[in-house]
């Protein structure tokens, strides 16, 4: 069974018995890659492309038993790109149409549909990779796929410690709080500054014990691997199944958009 099931997770991961869980990472990692190339060189015209991705990721999650509504709610990490592409209609060049009386630009208009489209899709895809990918997994897929392993550490570090610096961002503020102090205006924003200037200190100097404590017990940069992670050719094809129909909508949609 693959390692999915054990070691060190994180809180995208969703625990559950399924061929998609099973997959190896370094098969899911390539086939999500795959399948978000497709949908980027798609022609923003090819509504129709779009709805094939959205039901091919929706028999994904039906597959890997993960609820729609989980991978609906991690579309919040689009947000900032929702906002950019609010405004692009407004200050859009070239011909404009009137649209409840507001004076919006054609260009534009096209183009945001391109970003939130585009970037919806991406999230989901990402986010069905990590609801059946364990931190550990993603790991060993990139070490497998040959990632630099100076990237593969790095990346490590950012995914495990992201929750360390978090739980203490929560205990600077209750500590705040508890001394009856919450800044909120921008006169209080040296409180904080402050904050934040004690919070790195904190997380350099953890990282510099874990640093050494993990050297000490012979880290090299890269984590011991616990069991054999090679992809067989039925968990390949297995895998490459819906990039490869993506790949295929997308080069019909730009076939029809030429």
């Amino acid at each position: 069974m693959s390692g999915t099931h054990g070691g060190h997770s994180h809180v995208l991961f969703v625990h559950g018995e399924s061929r998609v869980h099973e997959l190896r990472p370094q098969c899911k990692l390539a086939a999500t890659v795959l399948f978000i190339f497709a949908v980027v060189v798609t022609p923003r015209e090819a509504f129709w492309a779009f709805a094939a991705y959205a039901v091919l990721l929706a028999g994904v999650a039906r597959a890997a038993r993960v609820p729609l509504r989980t991978i609906v709610s991690r579309l919040r990490f689009e947000a900032p790109f929702v906002a950019f592409a609010f405004f692009l209609p407004l200050i859009g060049q070239g011909r404009r149409i009137d649209v409840l009386g507001v004076s919006l630009s054609v260009a534009g208009l096209w183009g945001a549909w391109n970003i939130i489209i585009k970037g919806m899709i991406g999230v989901m895809a990402t986010a069905l990779l990590g609801a059946t990918t364990s931190m550990s997994d993603l790991l060993v897929g990139l070490e497998r796929l040959r990632v630099p392993r100076m990237f593969v550490a790095i990346t490590g570090s950012m995914m495990r410690y992201g929750e360390v610096i978090s739980g203490e961002m929560r205990r600077m503020k209750i500590a705040r709080q508890s001394r009856g102090y919450e800044p909120r205006w921008m006169w209080q924003s040296k409180a904080v500054a402050s904050s934040a200037g004690a919070l790195f200190v904190r997380s350099y100097e953890r990282g510099e014990r874990v640093y050494l404590a993990m050297a000490s017990r012979g880290y090299d940069g890269s984590l011991p691997a616990l069991e054999e992670h090679a992809a067989s050719r039925r968990q390949w094809v297995a895998a490459m199944t819906v990039p490869a129909i993506a790949c295929v909508t997308a080069i019909f949609a730009l076939g029809l958009a030429a």
